[in-house]
């Protein structure tokens, strides 16, 4: 489905954000700061010096590859074809913010020289970008040969490198079912005033949700005394909680 498309997507970019971020830290012996980035080059403001420690994506990008993907290289099936290619578009996501930073030098801060690196930006980009490949995931059928897959809609374009793929609908989340592993919205906070997924309307798919009142303790009027606390009061806060209904079908409970 297009969760298991996200999920492999976002576990292979997370393997090679953390391999790469260890290698710039020294915490891996194999690896260190990108080798290839030495010496003088030129960008649109002029010339610079290749200097710090800049990430050294190809290294995690290898390790990633290779790592997650030998599991899903011994099968030939379609659900193979469809993870490898979901583990490469989460390694070309990461690759995809890869920016290069510089430091100026010289006289009250001119740009006489400059010394520049190339960094990782922080994952949350990669996570909210796949996020939206989610969104437009394109779902997929192999093709007559069994070699890859096309379009299962002819409307649809034809998904790039970039693109998340899946061959099977999602089934209903909504309702819990265990052989497709959902354990439905029954009993899931939802919040009134969002219009989002974790609104009410969304969370709780139209059955409606209970409200109870509940008190809790919270830290409150805090303030930094010198030096270095901060100290704050507890206080007692009043506050409702929203949680969606659980189906009213028997068909529902048949499947619990």
């Amino acid at each position: 489905s297009r969760e298991s498309a996200f999920v492999h997507a976002i576990s292979s970019a997370g393997v090679v954000f953390a391999i790469t971020r260890a290698c710039s830290q020294g915490e891996l012996k194999s690896c260190s700061c990108d080798p290839n980035k030495k010496g003088s080059a030129k960008d649109s403001k002029g010339h610079f010096d290749w200097g710090g420690c800049s990430d050294n994506i190809d290294y995690g990008v290898k390790f990633a590859r290779a790592f997650v993907d030998a599991k899903e290289r011994k099968g030939k099936d379609a659900r193979a074809l469809m993870n490898l290619h979901n583990n490469r578009a989460g390694r070309k996501a990461v690759k995809r913010f890869l920016k290069q930073e510089c430091k100026c030098h010289g006289v009250s801060g001119s740009c006489t020289l400059r010394t520049c690196w190339l960094a990782m930006a922080d994952f949350r980009k990669t996570g909210d970008y796949l996020w939206k490949k989610y969104n437009g995931a394109i779902q997929v059928v192999m093709n007559q040969d069994g070699t890859g897959f096309t379009v299962a809609n002819k409307r649809f374009k034809k998904p790039t490198k970039n693109d998340l793929v899946y061959f099977e609908s999602s089934p209903d989340y909504c309702i819990r079912d265990r052989d497709v592993g959902s354990l439905g919205t029954a009993g899931r906070v939802c919040n009134q005033t969002s219009r989002g997924m974790d609104s009410c309307e969304v969370m709780c798919c139209g059955r409606g949700y209970d409200t109870s009142r509940v008190s809790r303790m919270t830290k409150c009027e805090c303030k930094f005394h010198w030096c270095c606390a901060v100290r704050c009061q507890d206080c007692l806060e009043v506050v409702d909680i929203h949680t969606c209904k659980a189906p009213k079908s028997a068909g529902w409970i048949s499947r619990t």
